[in-house]
């Protein structure tokens, strides 16, 4: 870039990925419609991503440039690799997880041309229910401004001039304003300016580049701004980030950096205090909070459960049978401990509640604490039938408490399992049919799948039209709305996402030519990502049963390794399979030899020393994929167990 000589381009829109693949394709979506008539070129730098971004942008975007690094550099340093490779007027920084409107360039750029003052610019930001994202005008961070943000003034007063400076809380959402800081979501900044001022500095790897350079920009003549006569989708609002405490530490670090940087000694002592006062205090809240949330019911539960079986020893002081002091002291808590601990490893406490995990949990449990109670001293050998009746009175409990949780609470609690879901997917007929097979193999349980017509005139068979989206959904009880980006502009997607009442309904986009679903299905999981359903393998118990598999079964080869061992060509790879086993590194059981493409829909799972396709006599490379994906949607303990018998004699691979 140089002042002197005439840009080559109107825009630059600069994005850098770290795999986000599906993201990355729906936003790259958007800008192409969005690029049409406009002089511009698109850089996509990707970070060293192993999850097929690179092959998916050089296959459906060729005609974008491509940096594929071959190490994550980070925010910065990415953006700079491209800001210098560009030859444009204006640059943009842009999320993956973002989609624009169709004239979104096209009107930040004439605002610019009209405002020459204008350094930066951004834009209203919405998440993925089409909520309006606060971060998208904000105030310089001061050390008051950080202490106000970081102890909850901010939120408590969101409209003081004092108080909610951090997202210039008093400035409406709706109009133009002069503003302090820009988000690197979506940073529009004048080459001229940033010739000026410099770029990105890559002293921030992640979070506080997009404030130092908004700061820089002013500092160097020009003005920022608040533009909200465009829109953009932003799937990872701030809510997503907040509850990490890696968030935590590595954005309020950036902060450390940028107060040393531009604040006096004295102030950017005093705003460090507050930062890492802050850093503490918020990542203690969040581990508390989260051990909090994860905790309370097994603790209320483990304590209900021993003051039951206490009970139950009064009924033998009944009949003159005493027990001795140790068993209420030791055997109980270890008793109620053991059925706990089967509670948590079967699944109990995951959402939806079932009953007969109770029963699943408790038995195995039972049996256990019998095993046990057989090789105690005599001493210690007090009543089989106690311990029996204690796993009757523990699932009785867990009966009785649940019911009383569904009907008092609900929601979580809820043991109706998974809710049948109301669609409506807005699209023209044949994409209509294409969404509609996806769902049906992603969702459960459906209620109905309505058509709406993406036009004026309604198709055979549809409900009505996109117009009468609103009227459909109240109709029909719809649950989640489904727009085919193929048929329906991102403009008319975004503006039905803000105007229409979302209490109670979900959004998601449908890219053409995709097994991709992206949309939210709360403000918390702003950015959620819906494929084919293949998951049950993803499911928390069937991960907890998968690795205690691997672990048993490698301590077992572990221990028979001298009479396994002459079994084995290979016999040092053979141990070394089976200590990655066990330390969790490998599993016995993976995927096999996979394309890209495939690679990009199953769910991960650590690398495996056998594969589905081990089980075959001779096995067959064609159907390989075919074996992964059944695996992985029809997952049990057993067919590892099957697999491994099968194949037990290329565990030296």
């Amino acid at each position: 870039m140089s002042v002197n000589k005439v840009p080559q381009y109107s825009i630059s829109v600069i994005i850098v990925n770290y795999n986000v693949e599906f993201f990355l394709e729906q936003c790259l979506n958007s800008v192409r419609k969005a690029m049409e008539g406009i002089n511009g070129q698109v850089f996509v730098v990707d970070n060293n991503s192993i999850d097929g971004s690179v092959d998916m942008v050089g296959t459906k975007f060729p005609e974008y440039t491509l940096i594929d690094n071959k190490e994550n550099l980070g925010f910065s340093k990415a953006n700079n690799q491209a800001i210098r490779l560009s030859d444009a007027k204006y640059i943009l920084l842009l999320n993956p997880d973002t989609v624009v409107e169709e004239d979104t360039f096209s009107k930040v750029i004439d605002f610019m041309d009209a405002h020459e003052d204008a350094g930066g610019l951004g834009v209203r930001m919405v998440d993925g229910k089409g909520v309006f994202l606060p971060e998208s005008k904000r105030g310089l961070p001061t050390p008051a401004v950080a202490f106000y943000k970081i102890f909850g003034l901010s939120r408590i007063f969101p409209k003081s001039k004092r108080f909610g400076t951090y997202h210039l809380g008093y400035l409406s959402e709706f109009e133009t304003n002069e503003i302090d800081i820009l988000s690197g979501a979506f940073m529009l900044m004048r080459s001229e300016a940033l010739e000026k001022v410099g770029l990105l500095d890559e002293a921030f790897f992640m979070y506080g580049e997009d404030i130092d350079l908004s700061y820089r920009i002013q500092k160097g003549g020009y003005k920022n701004y608040y533009f909200p006569k465009t829109r953009i989708i932003h799937y990872k609002g701030e809510s997503t980030k907040k509850s990490s405490v890696n968030y935590v530490f590595v954005f309020y670090r950036a902060m450390v950096i940028f107060a040393r940087k531009h604040f006096s000694q004295k102030n950017a002592w005093l705003f460090s205090f507050l930062i890492n006062a802050a850093i503490y205090f918020r990542a203690s809240l969040a581990i508390v909070s989260r051990f909090i949330r994860r905790a309370t019911l097994p603790i209320i539960d483990f304590m209900i459960i021993c003051f039951g079986l206490i009970a139950l020893t009064d009924r033998w002081k009944n009949v003159d049978i005493h027990f001795p002091s140790e068993i209420i002291q030791i055997a109980i808590p270890a008793y109620t401990l053991v059925w706990i601990i089967a509670q948590l490893f079967v699944g109990s406490y995951d959402k939806p509640l079932k009953f007969i995990k109770f029963i699943k949990a408790s038995v195995p449990g039972t049996i256990f604490i019998l095993v046990v109670y057989a090789l105690l001293p005599k001493d210690w050998q007090f009543s089989r039938l106690y311990i029996l009746l204690g796993a009757a009175w523990t699932i009785t409990y867990y009966f009785i408490s649940r019911l009383f949780l569904h009907f008092s609470i609900g929601q979580s609690f809820s043991l109706k399992g998974t809710k049948s879901r109301s669609f409506a997917v807005v699209g023209k007929s044949d994409e209509y049919e294409r969404v509609k097979a996806l769902l049906i193999q992603t969702y459960p349980k459906i209620e109905l799948i309505e058509h709406v017509s993406a036009g004026t005139d309604k198709e055979a068979g549809s409900v009505g039209t996109i117009g009468q989206l609103d009227q459909i959904a109240h109709i029909h009880n719809i649950d989640e709305i489904v727009f085919c980006a193929r048929d329906t502009s991102a403009r008319e997607i975004i503006s039905w996402m803000t105007e229409i009442d979302s209490t109670g309904l979900d959004f998601k986009i449908a890219q053409p030519d995709s097994l991709s679903l992206i949309g939210s299905n709360s403000i918390e999981t702003a950015g959620d990502l819906y494929v084919l359903n293949i998951d049950a393998i993803s499911k928390p118990e069937n991960r907890r049963a998968k690795r205690s598999f691997d672990f048993i079964v490698g301590i077992l080869l572990l221990l028979g390794y001298p009479i396994l061992v002459w079994a084995y060509a290979s016999k040092i790879q053979m141990l070394k399979n089976v200590v990655y086993i066990i330390a969790g590194k490998r599993s016995i059981v993976g995927y096999g030899e996979r394309t890209a493409s495939s690679q990009r829909v199953l769910p991960r799972l650590k690398p495996g020393v056998l594969s589905p396709s081990d089980a075959l006599s001779v096995p067959d490379p064609s159907i390989s994929d075919k074996l992964d994906l059944i695996y992985a949607r029809d997952y049990r303990t057993s067919n590892d167990l099957s697999i491994l018998l099968k194949a037990w004699r290329k565990l030296d691979r």
